[in-house]
C-alpha cells in the first residue's frame, strides 16, 4: 500500500516532537547508547519516521559521521542508490584508505562512470563497503540512517547487509525504519547488524491521538469528534492528521451517527482495491460498511442474497479480516468502512439506511438507520428516536443516548411538544454523564442563543457549568445569568444554589459558605418538589460536613439516605452513597468503605456513568492502598488515570491518586512527578480544595523519596490551605504523621510535637482511632530523637500493633520498620525481618526497598558527641547533632544519608544550619572541634 507524500500540515507543525513514543523512544536509546543498532517497523503512516529523525537528531549531535539515506518506490529499481546516498559525500575521505580493486568497484558504482553490477565486480564490492566503514569508524563511530527500507534497491540492501554482518566490534550502528503490515520484519534484518533491536510502533491510544492533533494545531475538535477520529484512523496518527485536517477544512460538520469525512488523500489508499471489486460486491459491502454490528445474516436481511460470496471475495482483497470464530464481519481497518461509505452518492446512503431500519434486530439500531434514511422534520421518526435514546441511557450507554437525542431533536418539528431544543438539552445532559463535556456545551450554547423558557435557559446554564468540571472560576459570570433567569421559582433557584455551593467550595475554598449554599439548595428543592436536587445537595452537605469534622455530619447522611431515593443520585460520583462511603473510609471502617465503594462503581458501569467511574476507580483505590494492598491500589489508579486522561475528567484528581500509589508501590519519581502534574491541574483550576490533596501527595512522595526538607515545605502549606479551608477532620488528608516524620529528619522535633499535640485534640474529638495511631508512631520519633529510647519503642510497638487491628496494613509496616530501625541501635544484628514482611505482604516495594538498604547497611553508629565539645553540639537539633557526629567520624554527605535515611540535599541543608549555629565555616573546622582545637 503506497502511501502519497504530499500530505498538507499546518504551518506550526513540528515534525521532530515525538508524541506517544516515550517508552519505544527510551528502548532505543538505550539500545543506541550501548553501540547497538535500531530497526523501527509497523503499518504506513505509523510514525516511523518521526520517531527516526528524533533519534536520528539526538545522536547526531553527538562527535561521529553519520550516513543517510531514505529510498522511495519509484526510484527502488535503480541500482546502488541508496549506497550513492550514503557514501557519495565521503568517498573522497575514503578512497585513499581502500585497495586499488575496492576503490575502483566503489567509485564505479557510485558515480556511474564505470559499468559497475554486483555479479561482475560482487565480491569487490562488498570488500569496499565493508572496509569504507572501517575507514569512516577509525575516525570516530559512525551511525548509518536509512528510512523506508522496503524501498531500498536490491544492490545496495545485499551490499549493506553483507557489512553489517562482518563488522564485529566496529564502532557502526544502524538506525533503520521499514514499513511492514502483515508480513514479518525479520528479512529486514539481514541488512542490520546481528545485534539489531527490532522496535514495533503500534496505534495511539485515543489521548495519544487527542495529543497530536492539539499539537498539530486542530484544537477546536471536541473530545467525541476526536473519539471517532481515533476510530476511524484505527490509531494511526498520519490518518489522525489528515482526518482531523479534512474536519478542520469542512465547513460542516458531520451529522451524529454519520462516519467522518475521508479527505481524497486517505481514500486513495483503498480505493484502488475497492475498485477491484464487483459492482454488487461492493454494495454489499456498504451496506457492512453503515452496520453498527456487520454479520452475514444482517446483511442476508437487508437484501444482500450473494452476501457470502461477496464478502469472501472482499476478503481475498484484504479488504475484510476474517476470523472463522467470529461471526461479525470485521474491516482490515476502520478507514477502508469509512473511505466507502464517504464515496457512496448520498442516495445509495440513504438507501442503505433504509434496508437497515427494518434489517436489524436492535430497536436502538432501527431508530438510528430510519433517522438517517429520512429528510426533514419527521414527529413520528423524532418519537422512535427519543424512545430509542432512553432505551440506551436505560442500558448504560450514554453516549449513544446523547447522538439518538440530537437526531431525534433534528427530525423534531419546531411546535411539537417536547420541543427540538428540550430534546437537545436531554442529549447534553447524556452527554455530561457519557464524560463528553466539550459537546454538551456547545449543545447547551446552543440552545441558549434562542431559548427564552426560563426553565430551558436554567437547564443549559447548569450544563455550561457542569462542563466547566473543577474549573468553576471560569464560568464565574454564568452564575449572575443563571440566577436572573431563575427568577424566584425555587426549583430553578435550587439548582443554581447547588452550583454555588460547588463554586464556594472548589474556587474559595470556603467549607463553612459551601455547606450553608448546599442546605439552602436542599430547602429551596424541596419546596420546588425537585427531590433529585434535594438529595444531590443534602449529600453535598454531608461530605463537607464529614470533611470539616462537624457534629452534624451523621445526621445529614442519614437524611441524605432517606427514601425516596432516586436512582441517578444513589450512584453517583457526589450522590448520597458516595457521602456514606467518606464517613465509612474516614472513621476507620475499612471493609464496609471497600463494599460500599465496589458497589457504587458497578453501578456507575452498568449505567455508563464515565465521571463517576473514574471517581469510584480512585476511591476504592485509596481504600485499598490505605488497606495495605499497594499492588492492588496501583493497578485501580492507573486504570482510573487512563480513564480519566482519556475523557478529560478528573486528571488532577486521578494523579494524585496515582502519585500515592506509585510512592507506596511503584515507582518514587513517577509519583513525584504524578503529584506535580495533580498540583498544576488544581492551580490552573483555581482549585484550592484539590491543591491541598496534591501538595499532601507531593510531600509524601518528597518523604518516601528521602528528601525530608521538601516533605516538611510541601506539607506545611497543606496545613496552610486546610486551616483557611476551615478542615479540622485530619482523617481527610492524613498527612499530619508525615509532616511530623519529616520535621523529626531534619532536626525539628520542637514543631512536630506541636503539631502532634494539635491534631490529636480534634482526632479524639472525633474518635478517629487511625490517626492517633499513626500520631503515636510519630511523636514515638519525636522521643527518640529526644533521646528516650525505652519510650519510643513501647509507643511505636504500640501503634503498630493498633494499625495492624484497624487494618491499616502499610502504616503497620511503617512503624514496624520505625521499630526495627530504633532497636538497631542497640548491640547486636539489627532484625528487619518482620518490616520485610510487613511491607513485602502489601507489595510496597519502595518501602522495601529502604529496609534492604538498612539492613544492608548493618548496625548503625551510636549517636555519640565528642567531650572536647559538648557545650558547642548541645544547642543543635537532634538531626543536627547526628550529623555533625558522623562528620566528626570522617563521613562522606553521602554515607551520612544512607546512614540517617535521608536525602543528601538534606545532610547538606543541616550542615549549612550547624555551620551558622557554632559559627564555623566548613567540615574542616567541625572536625577541629572534635580535637578540641579552636576555628577562629
Amino acid at each position: 500500500m503506497t502511501v502519497r507524500r504530499d500530505f498538507k500540515e499546518p504551518a506550526r507543525c513540528r515534525p521532530d516532537l515525538v508524541i506517544g513514543r516515550e517508552e519505544l523512544c527510551s528502548d532505543a536509546r538505550e539500545q543506541l547508547a550501548r553501540g547497538g543498532s535500531v530497526l523501527l517497523h509497523g503499518p504506513a503512516g505509523i510514525g516511523k519516521s518521526t520517531v527516526l529523525r528524533a533519534l536520528a537528531a539526538e545522536n547526531a549531535a553527538a562527535p561521529r559521521t553519520v550516513l543517510r539515506c531514505s529510498a522511495t518506490e519509484s526510484e527502488s529499481h535503480l541500482p546502488f542508490l541508496a549506497l550513492a546516498d550514503l557514501f557519495g559525500l565521503v568517498l573522497d575521505r575514503v578512497s585513499p584508505r581502500l585497495p586499488a580493486a575496492q576503490r575502483t568497484a566503489l567509485e564505479s558504482a557510485l558515480t556511474g562512470r564505470g559499468e559497475s553490477t554486483l555479479q561482475r565486480d560482487g565480491l569487490a564490492l562488498r570488500l569496499a563497503v565493508l572496509s569504507a566503514l572501517r575507514a569512516l569508524a577509525a575516525d570516530g563511530p559512525v551511525l548509518v540512517v536509512a528510512d523506508d527500507l522496503q524501498w531500498l534497491d536490491s544492490a545496495s540492501a545485499e551490499l549493506l547487509g553483507f557489512a553489517a554482518r562482518r563488522l564485529g566490534d566496529t564502532p557502526v550502528q544502524m538506525l533503520c525504519a521499514v514499513r511492514t503490515e502483515d508480513e514479518e520484519y525479520d528479512r529486514h534484518l539481514r541488512a542490520c547488524p546481528p545485534d539489531t533491536l527490532a522496535v514495533r510502533l503500534g496505534p495511539f491510544t485515543r489521548a495519544q491521538v487527542s495529543a497530536l492533533l492539539d499539537h498539530r494545531g486542530y484544537t477546536g475538535l471536541s473530545r467525541s469528534t476526536a473519539r471517532d477520529i481515533h476510530r476511524t484512523s484505527g490509531g494511526n496518527p498520519l490518518f489522525a492528521l489528515e482526518l482531523g485536517r479534512a474536519l478542520a477544512e469542512s465547513p460542516t460538520r458531520p451529522r451524529p451517527g454519520e462516519p467522518l469525512p475521508v479527505p481524497t488523500s486517505l481514500r486513495a489508499l483503498v480505493l484502488s482495491r475497492l475498485e477491484m471489486l464487483s459492482a454488487e460486491a461492493r454494495r454489499t459491502l456498504l451496506v457492512a460498511s453503515a452496520g453498527a454490528r456487520p454479520s452475514l445474516a444482517l446483511l442476508h436481511a437487508a437484501g444482500r442474497d450473494n452476501a457470502e460470496a461477496e464478502t469472501a471475495q472482499a476478503a481475498a482483497l484484504g479488504l475484510l479480516a476474517t476470523d472463522p470464530e467470529e461471526p461479525a464481519l470485521r474491516f482490515a481497518h476502520p478507514l477502508i468502512s469509512a473511505a466507502l461509505y464517504a464515496e457512496a452518492p448520498a442516495h445509495e446512503r440513504r438507501a442503505v439506511h433504509t434496508a437497515l431500519s427494518t434489517a436489524a434486530s436492535d430497536p436502538i439500531e432501527r431508530a438510528r438507520h430510519l433517522a438517517l434514511a429520512t429528510t426533514g422534520t419527521d414527529p413520528e421518526v423524532a418519537a422512535r428516536l427519543a424512545e430509542a435514546a432512553a432505551l440506551a441511557r436505560d442500558r448504560g450507554a450514554p453516549s449513544v443516548a446523547a447522538s439518538l437525542g440530537l437526531l431525534a431533536a433534528r427530525h423534531t418539528p419546531a411546535d411539537s411538544t417536547p420541543g427540538p431544543d428540550e430534546r437537545r438539552l436531554q442529549a447534553a445532559e447524556d452527554a455530561i454523564t457519557a464524560g463528553e463535556a466539550d459537546l454538551a456545551r456547545d449543545i447547551a450554547r446552543e440552545v441558549l442563543t434562542r431559548a427564552t423558557v426560563p426553565a430551558e435557559r436554567v437547564r443549559a446554564w447548569m450544563v455550561v457549568i457542569e462542563a466547566a468540571g473543577q474549573a468553576l472560576g471560569e464560568v464565574d459570570a454564568v452564575f449572575p445569568q443563571v440566577l436572573a433567569d431563575a427568577g424566584d421559582d425555587p426549583g430553578l433557584l435550587a439548582l443554581v444554589h447547588y452550583q454555588l455551593a460547588w463554586r464556594e467550595l472548589v474556587v474559595d475554598g470556603d467549607f463553612d459558605k459551601a455547606r450553608r449554599e448546599a442546605a439552602h439548595a436542599a430547602e429551596l428543592a424541596a419546596r420546588g418538589e425537585d427531590r433529585r436536587t434535594e438529595l444531590m445537595a443534602l449529600a453535598f452537605q454531608a461530605s463537607t460536613e464529614t470533611l470539616m469534622g462537624h457534629q452534624d455530619a451523621p445526621a445529614t447522611i442519614k437524611r441524605a439516605l432517606r427514601e425516596p431515593q432516586d436512582p441517578y443520585v444513589a450512584c453517583h460520583h457526589n450522590g448520597a452513597g458516595m457521602a456514606r462511603f467518606r464517613w465509612l473510609l474516614m472513621s476507620d471502617q475499612l471493609p464496609q468503605a471497600r463494599t460500599s465503594i465496589t458497589a457504587l462503581l458497578r453501578e456507575a458501569r452498568r449505567r455508563g456513568m464515565v465521571e463517576s467511574e473514574v471517581h469510584f476507580l480512585r476511591f476504592l483505590a485509596d481504600t485499598e492502598l490505605r488497606s495495605g494492598h499497594c499492588g492492588r491500589a496501583l493497578d485501580l489508579a492507573r486504570e482510573s488515570l487512563r480513564l480519566a486522561r482519556d475523557s478529560g475528567i478528573g486528571e488532577g484528581a486521578s494523579a494524585m491518586l496515582a502519585s500515592l500509589a506509585e510512592a507506596s508501590g511503584g515507582d518514587v519519581d513517577r509519583a513525584l512527578a504524578l503529584a506535580r502534574e495533580a498540583a498544576d491541574h488544581a492551580e490552573v483550576d483555581g482549585d484550592q480544595m484539590y491543591l491541598s490533596r496534591a501538595l499532601a501527595a507531593l510531600g509524601y512522595a518528597q518523604l518516601v523519596a528521602g528528601d525530608a526538607a521538601a516533605a516538611v515545605g510541601s506539607l506545611r502549606r497543606v496545613r496552610e490551605l486546610e486551616q483557611g479551608m476551615g478542615i479540622s477532620d485530619p482523617a481527610r488528608g492524613r498527612w499530619h504523621g508525615d509532616l511530623a516524620e519529616a520535621l523529626v529528619r531534619i532536626g525539628e522535633p520542637g514543631e512536630a510535637q506541636e503539631l502532634i499535640n494539635f491534631t490529636r485534640v480534634h482526632a479524639l474529638r472525633l474518635d478517629r482511632a487511625g490517626v492517633l495511631a499513626v500520631l503515636d508512631r510519630a511523636e514515638a520519633l519525636v522521643r527518640a530523637a529526644r533521646g528516650e529510647q525505652e519510650a519510643a519503642e513501647a509507643q511505636l510497638a504500640s501503634a503498630r500493633d493498633r494499625l495492624g487491628r484497624l487494618g491499616y496494613g502499610l502504616e503497620e509496616a511503617r512503624a514496624a520498620f520505625a521499630l526495627a530501625r530504633l532497636r538497631a541501635r542497640r548491640p547486636g544484628p539489627p532484625a528487619y525481618d518482620e518490616a520485610a514482611r510487613l511491607f513485602r505482604r502489601c507489595r510496597a516495594l519502595p518501602w522495601l526497598r529502604q529496609v534492604d538498604t538498612a539492613a544492608a547497611a548493618g548496625p548503625p553508629e551510636p549517636e555519640t558527641v565528642s567531650a572536647a565539645t559538648p557545650t558547642a553540639l548541645d544547642g543543635l537539633a537532634s538531626m543536627e547533632r547526628q550529623v555533625a557526629a558522623l562528620v566528626m567520624e570522617g563521613a562522606t554527605n553521602r554515607e551520612i544519608a544512607a546512614r540517617l535515611f535521608i536525602s543528601v540535599k538534606t545532610v547538606e541543608a543541616t550542615l549549612t544550619r550547624v555551620y551558622r549555629k557554632l559559627g564555623i565555616r566548613s567540615r574542616v573546622d567541625i572536625v577541629r572541634l572534635a580535637a578540641g582545637r579552636n576555628t577562629k
